[in-house]
């Protein structure tokens, strides 16, 4: 008898521990790791999935109790060991139940029709199938005379024979019944063939190959990655190329090599947004041999686009985190672009990194990791400088773009002019200027709606979501939003804290920004690019094609505007309030505002236009915002770095961020002072006291979200793997104590946005 050591899914139980079941005989040869499996748990006649990840021919308890597994799902995805192993290892380095980290490695977990084309055929000769024909005439079996009429010809039904007909045209239009085809089956005079199909995002796609030229620097760079390559050596590469540098091109030109050896790929890109140009141009050079990941597409596409990917009918798989789990069984290379995008870590459990995930694939599978980016995260660029990554450099754009001209206009300034308006004297001119030249403009405020927040002017009061600590949003159709759990409420008329009638809208968002553009350039056609115009699944695509071709002058958006979008015809980029992500709260702030200033900038006079972009901001002398207008990354680097270290914030240390939540508020704060007395206790009896900082607990940022109170505990040490042991002492100590059943504990190594 054989066993399976099966992870149940199911969110309430101990979901580390795995359950062994016996192996029914028929069921033999579908055992295998990774599974789909139905299997009966607890008292009852209850059922539910699970997946095998162990087997093995000796059983853990007393045979006569061990339960045999009730069915395999046929069709469902079976996850090869290397994603369990891979699994297994997000599981221990960035916290989480082993379900959670099999959840997000699996890349389907609904059941999803198959789409299946059906054909018939004769199965017998014409002389044969004419004497079956005579016969049913004289049955007076109409439906099989219909049916043998349409193979054989000569007839109302068809003046032609044919070979083959498809199975719904025979039901539907010759009206011939499924029991009438079942039976000519069985009589063995037709055969039905069933072929299953795939649906394809990219079915519209057309493609025309183009030969792109390399420049010496980018020669350099392909031929010294392919060199290592074709040597069998497997590394992780940092290319760290000016915006317009032509990493695509690079990226291109070693992705055709690694696929001609019989090897697959995985190209990550951090937003939806980005899908439409990588993809065209993708297309362009391998047709298609390339599919698309991201959560626009239906259950269906997704779990085709993975069935594609595991039958080896694709060679590239691009898309944002979920693509990196494409079950290729020939994985060559991983790349992944932008790579110092925050929305490559997961803000849900396993809050992993993929740049480490990627890594850590593709030592399980001998692939290479190439991450580009024009501003590199400081974890890349310190490890990239420490030789633990190899670092290349594109310092100059590619062909005929040239650096755009920066201009940094100071808001104080515009204030002493009596300038109150949201574009600068000098921006207004440049608009007006590229309007006049038929020349394209992007506008960018990292800030969606019309306006920050409503409050009164009599009494301060402002208006704040009801289930979170934040203030709404004030949009244009008159309603208030909250961006965090989606709470509507209309604008009120009146101060409901004091009656007073001066309520208002303060601050800017992407809406009052199209709505100023509209009213100061009545001639411009504008469109705006922001979640809330992104809402349908091609919305993304909608937008950038029409601004790409042209069809509108200005084009006024948030941060997805901004990155890695090539549009020659723009030459003048407006970067209205800088200073919106330069004081949040959150270490990560002065990064962040470097990278969207270089990003935005990026955008402009990438064609043979040149290119100018103004950048408004309150605090024009901040190192960020000085390095971003001289394209200074080092000097950006070394001053950011000297903070890090004094502060010990990553990558001079690690931290580990352990949110507590509850919908109670008293038992949130009382589990979150057990666990952080517990933290201090083991800190002790390790005698790595002197070496760690821990924080708190105090409330989060978000102090209520969702009607969850949040209580939060930072651990900082320079040494990660205490992080870990940290982590998994507090999980023991979370299992074994009662308080914690109404709470809810999340870990976060190194986090990515504040709480």
């Amino acid at each position: 008898m054989s066993y399976a050591d099966i992870i149940v899914d199911i969110s309430h139980e101990n979901l580390d521990k795995s359950y062994q079941y016996s192996i029914p005989e028929e069921f033999r040869e579908e055992a295998v790791i990774g599974a789909l499996v139905i299997v009966p748990f607890g008292k009852g006649n209850r059922f539910i999935n699970g997946y095998i990840v162990g087997l093995s021919e000796t059983p853990k308890w007393k045979v006569e109790l061990i339960k045999p597994i009730h069915q395999i799902v046929p069709g469902g995805l079976v996850i090869e060991s290397q994603l369990i192993s891979l699994a297994y290892w997000i599981k221990e380095t960035f916290g989480a139940t082993m379900n959670d980290a099999l959840k997000t490695v699996i890349p389907v977990k609904k059941s999803v029709k198959s789409i299946e084309k059906k054909t018939i055929r004769l199965a017998v000769s014409v002389e044969e199938a004419e004497n079956y024909l005579e016969v049913f005439k004289k049955k007076n079996n109409k439906g099989r005379v219909r049916l043998l009429e349409a193979f054989l010809g000569d007839s109302a039904v068809q003046s032609k024979g044919i070979d083959e007909l498809e199975y719904e045209l025979a039901v539907n239009k010759l009206n011939i019944a499924r029991t009438t085809i079942q039976d000519l089956e069985k009589m063995g005079v037709i055969t039905t063939e069933v072929e299953k199909l795939y649906r394809n995002p990219l079915n519209n796609k057309e493609s025309e190959k183009e030969s792109v030229i390399l420049s010496r620097e980018q020669q350099f760079v392909t031929e010294e990655i392919i060199r290592d390559y074709n040597a069998g050596k497997r590394k992780t590469y940092l290319i760290h190329g000016v915006t317009g540098s032509g990493k695509t091109e690079v990226y291109l030109e070693i992705i055709s090599s690694v696929i001609k050896q019989g090897k697959k790929v995985i190209m990550l890109i951090p937003e939806i947004a980005l899908t439409y140009q990588t993809v065209m141009r993708f297309y362009k050079r391998f047709g298609s041999r390339i599919s698309i990941m991201n959560s626009r597409l239906s259950q269906g596409e997704r779990y085709d686009q993975f069935m594609r990917a595991k039958n080896g009918d694709i060679d590239i798989m691009i898309g944002p985190r979920s693509a990196l789990f494409t079950p290729f069984k020939d994985l060559g290379l991983i790349i992944m672009d932008e790579e110092h995008e925050g929305s490559y870590k997961s803000e849900n459990p396993p809050k992993y990194h993929a740049r480490e995930v990627a890594i850590k694939r593709g030592e399980l599978s001998g692939a290479s990791i190439i991450l580009g980016s024009a501003t590199p995260s400081l974890e890349s660029y310190k490890k990239a400088l420490q030789g633990e990554y190899k670092l290349f450099t594109l310092p100059s754009r590619n062909g005929e773009g040239r650096m755009p001209k920066i201009w940094i206009e100071d808001l104080r300034e515009e204030l002493k002019k009596k300038n109150k308006s949201i574009f600068s004297l000098h921006l207004k001119d440049l608009i007006k200027d590229r309007l006049n030249k038929k020349e394209q403009i992007i506008l960018f405020i990292n800030r969606r709606g019309y306006a920050g927040f409503v409050s009164c002017r009599s009494c301060g009061y402002v208006m704040k979501c009801p289930h979170c600590d934040v203030s709404l949003t004030a949009h244009n159709n008159g309603t208030l939003v909250c961006h965090y759990c989606g709470h509507e409420e209309a604008i009120p008329t009146k101060c409901p804290s004091c009656g007073s009638k001066y309520i208002a809208a303060f601050g800017t968002g992407t809406q009052k920004v199209e709505e100023l553009v509209k009213r100061e350039f009545p001639e411009a056609r504008v469109l705006r690019m922001d979640t809330d115009t992104t809402k349908t699944k091609d919305g993304h695509e909608k937008i950038l094609s029409a601004f790409a071709n042209q069809e509108a002058d200005i084009l006024v958006g948030t941060q997805m505007i901004v990155k890695g979008h090539d549009f020659p015809m723009v030459t003048l980029v407006g970067i209205l309030a800088a200073d919106l992500s330069l004081y949040a709260s959150d270490y990560r702030a002065a990064e962040r505002t470097y990278q969207l200033l270089v990003q935005a900038s990026g955008r402009a006079g990438r064609g043979r236009l040149p290119g100018e972009v103004v950048i408004q901001t309150y605090q024009p002398e901040h190192y960020s915002i000085s390095a971003a207008s001289n394209n200074d990354y080092d000097g950006f680097y070394n001053q950011e770095m000297n903070y890090r270290d004094l502060l010990k914030y990553p990558p001079a240390a690690h931290i580990l961020a352990v949110l507590i939540t509850s919908k109670d508020e008293n038992k949130a704060i009382f589990a979150a002072k057990l666990l952080g007395g517990a933290a201090k206790e083991w800190v002790k009896t390790e005698q790595i006291s002197e070496e760690t900082i821990i924080i708190g607990p105090a409330l989060a940022v978000l102090s209520k979200a969702n009607d969850f109170y949040r209580y939060m505990i930072y651990v900082k040490q320079s040494n990660y793997n205490y992080l870990i042991l940290l982590k998994n002492y507090l999980e023991g100590y979370i299992n074994f104590s009662e308080h914690f059943e109404t709470c809810n504990v999340q870990f976060d190594f190194n986090p990515m946005n504040s709480y």
